[in-house]
């Protein structure tokens, strides 16, 4: 028992003195770490307290003792004071406080202080580069003012060069452009006696404007040759020419009120002045703008000229064109009505054709109308060409509309009449055709002419009949009458090839009954078919005449189908 006490008593103390040497480690560390940062600080403080503000101070205490400059330089003193024997020092005995309580190891408060430590170096810092940097520019400034006057009297050089090589084209500007190089150059002379007097505030002023009056003379270097140019050459030519081309257009009969020549001119030469008068202030903002836009209207009213001249001709053509067909139009329709009367009694019009005619008479005496609205108003200079060029297109397009319409419906009374004429061509072919199957008929002397071919002539001399009724109406109804010729072409046709093919039949039949005689005697049986045969050719059966024949021929005689066949056509 008392082996286990004293081993656990043991472990204990082990554990203890292991705890103990861990954290003496750890304290060690934070305050090494600790005593690191507060030797960064003790450096960054004496860092600023060797800043060389007052060595740059001391350089223009010696001219800057009254005046504004003296002010500043007061200033500027008191600011550096503040830095040494207040800042610094508050740093210094914040340093010494976080030290101390370092060494107590309140690592708490260390650090708090630690903090505002670095949040006063922070302020330190800012002060003193922000003093040395405006006493440095005061310092480097006469240097640094030299340089930039001598680059901007080299631009005033160039700039005033370049006015002398083309004064001449600066025209009634060139004065006004000389005095403001004058302006300049007395600038210059006001930057050497403020540099004399030290007077440093005066200087950044004069050398500002020195700069600005540079940049806009760079302006007026480049713009006012251009200006005048425009104003008192081209413009004015452009002005004098437009409004001799406007006045001998309106001599010669333009309607140009449209365009508002007259009153663009005035508010141009407005303008022109108004730009001339800021350009002896030398206040060009827009001008060279201005003046472009100007010349790119006069250049469009030029464009606007010829296009009127352009359209003139072509209204003029497309006048002469329509008056032409409009006046060959009205003689056409007045024509018509004028023998619709008596075509009405010729031909039977529908009531369709009829009043397309009346519609085409009415549109066309509206068409009428409006042309002569139009030459009014073309009499009068009511309205540019360039629109009376759209409505007499207009006008162009409705006559050839009526000119469709009437050739339409001068194509169906042409049909009409056409018809009539075909339809009694057709009557004396028919009849021909007819009369040529009758006379087909008599020269054969058939001994007996088929009830079927004797009613199928009869509807064929019906039919022809019935086109000499149609023709001999008043008037005449087309439809009907071509009804009529179709009808009886169809019978005539029909019949004259019933005519031919009865007449070959009937042939053939008698050829092969005289064919088959030279057998009669010999060959049993054939004489009897052959009786039968002639007992219906004599009927009128000629087909089932030749039928029997060739067929009672042919046991005899084969083939003798196409031997007969060769015979008939020998003959015919």
């Amino acid at each position: 028992m008392d082996n286990v006490t004293l081993l656990f008593v043991t472990f204990f103390l082990v554990a203890m003195v292991l705890v103990i040497s861990v954290l003496n480690i750890i304290q060690a560390r934070k305050n090494k770490k600790m005593k690191k940062l507060l030797e960064k600080l003790e450096i960054e403080k004496n860092t600023l307290s060797s800043t060389p503000i007052s060595p740059e101070l001391e350089k223009v205490g010696t001219f800057m003792k009254g005046g504004k400059l003296g002010i500043l330089y007061e200033d500027w003193k008191e600011r550096l004071e503040s830095i040494k024997d207040v800042q610094i020092p508050k740093i210094t005995d914040l340093m010494l406080e976080a030290d101390y309580s370092l060494s107590q190891m309140d690592y708490k408060s260390t650090l708090y202080k630690i903090a505002k430590l670095e949040m006063e170096l922070y302020k330190v810092r800012t002060n003193s580069e922000g003093l040395l940097k405006e006493i440095r520019e005061l310092t480097n400034s006469e240097e640094k003012n030299r340089n930039i006057v001598t680059k901007l009297k080299a631009t005033y050089r160039e700039l005033f060069q370049k006015y002398q090589e083309s004064a001449n084209e600066y025209g009634t500007l060139g004065e006004y452009v000389r005095l403001q190089f004058e302006n300049i150059a007395k600038r210059f002379e006001a930057f050497e006696v403020a540099m004399d007097n030290n007077d440093y505030g005066e200087i950044t002023s004069i050398m500002n404007a020195i700069d600005e009056m540079l940049k806009h003379m760079e302006v007026v270097i480049e713009e006012v040759p251009a200006i005048v140019l425009l104003t008192d050459s081209i413009l004015p030519k452009k002005i004098k020419e437009i409004q001799a081309t406007y006045d001998e257009m309106i001599k010669d009969g333009y309607p140009l009120d449209y365009l508002n020549i007259e009153y663009n001119i005035e508010e141009a030469e407005k303008k022109i002045n108004d730009i001339l008068d800021r350009g002896k202030v030398l206040n060009l903002e827009d001008s060279l703008f201005e003046l472009k836009v100007l010349l790119d209207y006069f250049e469009s009213v030029f464009n606007d000229f010829e296009k009127e001249k352009m359209e003139r001709h072509s209204y003029e053509e497309a006048n002469f064109s329509f008056k032409g067909k409009l006046e060959h139009m009205n003689e056409l329709v007045l024509e018509i009505f004028s023998g619709m009367d008596h075509v009405k009694k010729i031909y039977n019009l529908s009531k369709e054709d009829i009043e397309e005619l009346n519609h085409i008479h009415d549109d066309l005496s509206n068409l009428n109308e409006d042309y002569v609205v139009l030459i009014e108003h073309t009499r009068n200079n009511t309205f540019p060409y360039s629109k009376l060029i759209k409505e007499i297109e207009m006008l162009v397009v409705r006559l050839s509309n009526l000119e469709e319409r009437l050739d339409n419906t001068l194509d169906t009374l042409g049909s009409m009449h056409d018809d009539e004429v075909r339809a009694r061509q057709q009557l004396d072919e028919v009849k021909q055709i007819l009369k040529q199957s009758k006379n087909k008929v008599k020269d054969y002397n058939l001994p007996i002419i088929p009830k079927n071919y004797i009613v199928e002539l009869n509807e064929a001399q019906a039919a022809i009949k019935e086109i000499m009724k149609e023709l001999d109406k008043k008037p005449i109804t087309i439809d009907i009458l071509n009804t009529r010729v179709d009808t009886a072409r169809d019978l005539v046709l029909k019949l004259f090839s019933r005519t031919k093919e009865m007449m070959k039949t009937a042939m053939f039949a008698e050829m092969a009954i005289v064919y088959g005689n030279r057998y009669r005697s010999s060959v049993e049986d054939l004489d009897k078919q052959l009786n039968y045969a002639e007992i219906l050719f004599y009927k009128g059966d000629y087909q089932k005449s030749l039928e029997l024949s060739i067929n009672s021929l042919n046991r005899i005689e084969p083939g003798i189908y196409d031997k007969l066949l060769s015979l008939y056509g020998e003959e015919n």
